[in-house]
């Protein structure tokens, strides 16, 4: 049996995973709040029990150096080393969320994954994840004639680029609200979306009528822009949602630009398949392919939005199950696979 886990800055997904036919088999799963616990050792004792896995891996947010990370959000301190002795488990990995996405896109069927753009499916090289939610995450997967292999970035925390007099008043307000420099996670995230709603209300003074105010108070702010924005309910929700996918679909071409993602970009997180009526009117790909001189190496590129929101989980049962198969020479992924015999 394989421990995936999904750690974030507010709950932390814990699953269990077999293989059956050399495909990954959900076996066990729950969700927990973070912040109600001490540490992950903790989360991970209470959902194993006294069941024993073969092989860990979780999905951090951060940089990952020598098997360690202290998260950003959240006073816990990750060492895959003291992990491993603590529970008991062999082996324990830790990497990058994005990169565990990156592992996990290879375990989706085609219905988990939305065609965007069909670009030219012929080109090899290179792919690109690029994944709104209550961050953006950027990862590459580098081509390396036979497989892709996922490689974690913080290019969600590059300096915003606007590329309109709306963009640019959009720097100046935020620049304001942080004080300070603004990064492409500040206008292509959850709170991003927020924060181009109030720029919409406070500097163009889009109405915002008294009942929507309330709703914005007492919900969640981003929740309620995008379901009045997609249907049709208020100008101003329309409007930050519209400048928002605009926003999201530039960045994913500069991604895709600065690795050559002629191999396909792939969305992923927890906004686009909420989105997803959006994303497909246009506004993404008008921005993703609006790249003057090398527009059309952006038409050429396939873009797929990933449906899947365990696609983080089994990118990590993959990673576990691989990596720890390569140090003991033992694979549960090839054992669960059943051979005829040639006749």
């Amino acid at each position: 049996m394989i421990l995936a886990g999904d750690v974030g800055g507010t709950k932390v997904i814990l699953a269990l995973y077999d293989f059956v036919d050399g495909n990954l088999k959900s076996a066990r799963e729950k969700q927990y709040p973070a912040k109600e616990y001490t540490g992950l050792e903790e989360i991970v004792r209470e959902f194993l029990g006294a069941e024993t896995v073969s092989a860990a891996c979780f999905g951090v947010p951060g940089p990952v150096r020598d098997g360690r990370l202290r998260l950003t959000n959240l006073p816990w301190t990750l060492d895959s080393r003291e992990l491993a002795k603590s529970l008991k488990i062999e082996h324990v990995f830790l990497i990058n969320d994005l990169q565990a996405n990156g592992y996990g896109i290879a375990e989706l069927k085609a219905d988990q994954i939305y065609t965007l753009s069909e670009g030219d499916a012929r080109q090899l090289g290179n792919r690109a994840l690029i994944s709104a939610g209550t961050g953006l995450g950027e990862c590459f997967m580098i081509w390396d004639g036979r497989d892709y292999v996922p490689y974690p970035s913080e290019g969600g925390h590059a300096d915003f680029a606007p590329r309109n007099e709306d963009e640019i008043d959009l720097l100046r307000f935020l620049k304001q609200k942080y004080n300070g420099r603004i990064s492409s996670e500040r206008v292509v995230s959850g709170q991003g979306l927020t924060n181009v709603y109030e720029f919409l209300r406070e500097v163009r003074g889009l109405e915002e009528p008294v009942w929507l105010a309330e709703r914005i108070t007492e919900e969640d702010p981003n929740a309620v822009i995008a379901e009045l924005a997609l249907k049709a309910k208020s100008e101003i929700c329309e409007k930050a949602l519209d400048m928002f996918v605009s926003a999201y679909g530039a960045e994913a071409g500069n991604l895709t630009l600065k690795i050559l993602a002629v191999g396909g970009l792939y969305v992923g997180g927890g906004i686009a398949p909420r989105i997803l009526e959006k994303l497909k009117d246009g506004t993404f790909m008008k921005a993703f392919t609006d790249k003057g001189r090398l527009s059309q190496l952006l038409i050429n590129t396939p873009v797929r939005v990933i449906l899947e929101n365990r696609t983080a989980l089994l990118g990590a049962a993959a990673y576990a199950e691989s990596r720890a198969a390569l140090i003991s020479g033992i694979s549960l992924r090839a054992g669960s696979v059943k051979f005829s015999p040639r006749t």
